[in-house]
Formats: structure tokens, sequence, C-alpha cells
């Protein structure tokens, strides 16, 4: 057993590659849906992401709170929302999360923590440092989880936002989830340095690159800043090294990267790595880890199958939540 291993009740390793399961079930199904026209506007998939989305969130409390990314999915299934919810959102369904009227990008689910995902780039950031400080304000030990892309550390918000964390000493975990292209721009094009953490030395802060594949190392190191962040002791920036599989929206063409560039990184997938490794530790068989893939894309279609069968929202009540 690895020292990362054993830091993780048996019970929840199996629970870990459920989810990461579920996600990828999710997220695979949400792209048959697009191409088949039954899904509108554009989605962000996180297929290869799996790791950190389920790593960084199994390193939480059920109070604590997470702000995600227009990428959010994965996010928002790993804090453990209702993926039947999730799909009637999508489909623009009266039982989505938002009645149908966020979508992909906006879908929030307050009751398990989530404050939601956000269609602005780096938009999550000021939320989460907001609620930090209203945290501490407040005197509880709760942490809040901030979750943004390589592409949001080159925003205004994301310096305004870790800068002010550190100065207050806020209880939140700042996650960059670098999965190496700002939708068609390289992160090594885009900052002079070397890592995303490097710039935790600006704010005063500790910085760390993490591998964001490896569902374990991540699952360590945001446990860690989370019991920072509890403990009194301020933000921690973390940067999660990963990669998407699919194009940045569903309208990229790829034309920017490789095949055999993406090829390279699914041979790191992390799905595969930690049922293998889950294995070779004689803590899963090989038939356990099918049955809960299996179980896995049985709960999407089901919950395909009840997004379907889900009302469509009353014109009549097209302005209720609208406000100014």
């Amino acid at each position: 057993m690895t020292k990362q291993q054993s830091d993780v009740p048996h019970s929840e390793l199996r629970s870990m590659l459920s989810t990461m399961y579920h996600i990828r079930a999710f997220e695979e199904k949400v792209d048959e849906l697009f191409m088949r026209g039954e899904m509108h506007g554009t989605t962000h998939l996180s297929i290869g992401q799996e790791g950190t989305a389920v790593g960084a969130l199994k390193a939480l409390r059920g109070d604590d709170f997470i702000t995600s990314t227009h990428r959010g999915h994965g996010h928002c299934i790993a804090k453990g929302a209702d993926i039947a919810r999730m799909m009637a959102e999508l489909l623009g369904k009266e039982t989505g999360y938002c009645r149908g009227r966020g979508g992909s990008m906006h879908i929030a689910d307050v009751e398990t923590g989530n404050l939601g995902a956000n269609g602005i780039v780096a938009g999550g950031m000021p939320i989460a440092t907001g609620v930090a400080l209203s945290m501490k304000m407040q005197g509880v030990d709760k942490v809040c989880l901030c979750i943004f892309g390589d592409g949001a550390a080159n925003e205004g918000a994301f310096h305004e936002s870790i800068n002010l964390a550190a100065v207050w000493n806020l209880p939140i975990v700042f996650l960059c989830e670098n999965n190496q292209y700002g939708m068609s721009m390289s992160v090594q094009r885009a900052m002079r340095n070397e890592t995303v953490a490097q710039r935790a030395a600006g704010y005063g802060i500790p910085g760390e690159r993490i591998e964001g594949n490896n569902v374990l190392e991540v699952y360590t190191a945001v446990s860690a800043a989370v019991h920072r962040a509890r403990s009194g002791l301020g933000p921690t920036l973390l940067e999660s090294c990963t990669y998407r599989y699919k194009g940045h929206a569903k309208s990229d063409q790829n034309l920017y990267r490789t095949r055999d560039e993406i090829r390279e990184w699914q041979k790191r997938d992390p799905i595969k790595s930690f049922a293998q490794l889950l294995i070779n530790e004689g803590k899963l068989a090989q038939d356990e880890v099918k049955r809960e893939e299996s179980i896995a894309y049985n709960a999407v279609e089901a919950a395909y199958q009840f997004a379907l069968s889900s009302p469509d929202p009353d014109p009549e009540t097209l302005s209720e939540g609208v406000y100014a």
C-alpha cells in the first residue's frame, strides 16, 4: 500500500473510482447528445480530468463550499449532485437544478455546497474569496475550494482574489486545473513563469504543483491545504496538471494540438491508472472494477431517461428569477 492510499479509508477508494466513472459516463453522454442535436448552446467537457475533480472534492467536508468553472460537470458530480437533475438542466427541463434556465455553464447545487459553475473565466474567484471572508467573519470552521483553469490565471480577478485572501488570511484553497490550454492557447505561450504555482510566492502563501491525473496525489495535497485553511493559516495555491481529451468546447476543431499529444496523455488516463492500482494492490478485483463502470453508465442512462420524461418549463414562468 502506498502512503497516499494509507491516508484514504478502504471504503473510500472504491467510492472514488465509482465517482470517476460516473463523471466519465456523464460527459460521454453529454458529448453524444450534443452531436445528435438533443442539447443546444455549448458545453465544455472534462473527459480526462476526473482525477483532479474527485481527489480534490474528496478532501472536503460535506458542509464546505466550492466555486466551479464553465468546465464544471465533474466538480458538480464529485460534490454529490444528483446526475438526473444535472441531465435535466442540460436538456432545459423544469426538473433541472436551475429549472432548465442555466444550462451547462451555470449549474449550482447550493444544498451540497456547490455555489455554481461560471461562464466567465475567473468569475468564481472573487465569489469564493467573498465566501471565505463571510465564513471568517462568522467564526465557522468551513473552507471554500476555488477551482479555476489555467486561462483564469492570467485574469485580473486571479491576482486580486488571491492577494486579498492572503492579506486577510482567509480559509480558502485556490486550485488551478491546468489542462494545458486556455481555449487554443498553450499555457507555455501564455505566461513567462514555468508554473502557475510559482505565483504563490508573490502573495506570500504556499504554492505546489501536483500530478492531476493521480487522484490520490490530488487528494493528499488538497487535504493538507484544506487542513491549513481550516486551522486559520490562510490560503494555498495548488496547480493540478491534467489534460482534456476533447476540444475546448463543442465548436473547437482541435487544430492547435496533435493526435500524438492527445494519445500520450491518454496513456496516463486517471481512471485506468487508478483502477489498475487498486487491482494491483488487491483492493478490488477486475470484475469489481467492471461492475463499478457498468453501474455508472447505467446510472447516466437512467438520468437521461428521467430528463427526457421531465416537463419543459412553462413559458408563463419565464420572468421568474429575473431581477434588476
